[in-house]
């Protein structure tokens, strides 16, 4: 009697295929990051002196400084300005020019960076001549270009929160006596803070991942770290730019593993609370 054969499921192939397509060229990186030669492509023998020297680099750790606050503060203000357009688009009833809001808030989600980055742009000249503001581009001009675009992810991720909700726990809430400013941080900011985190991630990446729309609205010294690793890698890749690639890696990596740990914990205490509570 003869034992068959395990089959090889398409679904499963195309999964590891998929994950090595992605994954190998990380891998890759990281390993020519410790890669003694100055040729990214050429294998001379183990070494971390292009850590030393990235950490020397003035210039890479202004920009990293620089994209990690315009990151934040971008994240911020769009958590805050996005959620606001999510109420309006989903809260409030019909009125004149809701289609038109809804419209305006997405365009970014589709609109070409370039023509975004253009038209900010003009718009800062615009007013660099009618107010005498910004008299030079730089950081705030990046910041309230980011803020831009960002706060239309983060409408999206809270608005399709907002529609899961059930409105009778805020009128609920309410007819209890609760103001509605009591109400809306009481009830409903814990049950679509998860929405608010998700939002504010995207939004820091995507800030932080910018090069188009930074690239139009910076001036002379005001630059991000992907325009300083786009210029590097014109002249040549250099082997600091693999040893920032893996720092970044080993970042996101140790910051997903945190998050899976706290999740998993949290819906442990959950399943513990629920069987306790069941006589």
């Amino acid at each position: 009697m003869s034992l068959a054969r395990p089959r090889i499921r398409f679904t499963s192939v195309m999964l590891v295929m998929g994950l090595l397509f992605l994954y190998v060229p990380m891998l890759v990186l990281v390993v020519y990051s410790f890669n003694a030669s100055k040729l990214v492509t050429v294998w001379s023998g183990f070494s971390t002196q292009w850590y030393g020297e990235l950490f020397r680099d003035e210039q890479i750790l202004s920009a990293i400084w620089m994209s990690l606050r315009i990151a934040f503060l971008s994240a911020s203000m769009a958590v805050c300005l996005g959620t606001i357009a999510a109420f309006v688009m989903t809260r409030y009833g019909r009125f004149r020019g809701k289609t038109a809001l809804s419209t305006m808030v997405t365009a970014p989600l589709v609109m070409p960076e370039v023509i975004t980055g253009l038209s900010l742009l003009l718009l800062f000249v615009q007013m660099a001549q009618i107010t005498g503001w910004p008299a030079d581009r730089g950081m705030a001009t990046i910041w309230i270009a980011h803020t831009t675009f960002c706060s239309a992810y983060v409408a999206v991720v809270v608005a399709a929160r907002l529609r899961e909700i059930d409105p009778s726990i805020e009128e609920a809430a309410m007819d209890l006596g609760s103001p509605p400013m009591k109400t809306f941080f009481c009830v409903t900011l814990p049950v679509i803070a998860p929405a608010l985190v998700a939002g504010w991630l995207l939004a820091f990446t995507l800030s932080l991942d910018d090069l188009v729309i930074a690239s139009f609205v910076s001036g002379p010294g005001a630059n991000t770290l992907p325009m300083v690793v786009f210029s590097s890698v014109r002249m040549g890749v250099s082997p600091k730019i693999n040893a920032l690639a893996t720092l970044i890696i080993l970042t996101v990596s140790l910051a997903t593993l945190l998050a899976w740990y706290l999740m998993r914990r949290n819906e442990a205490k959950r399943q513990q609370a629920l069987k306790g509570a069941v006589p």
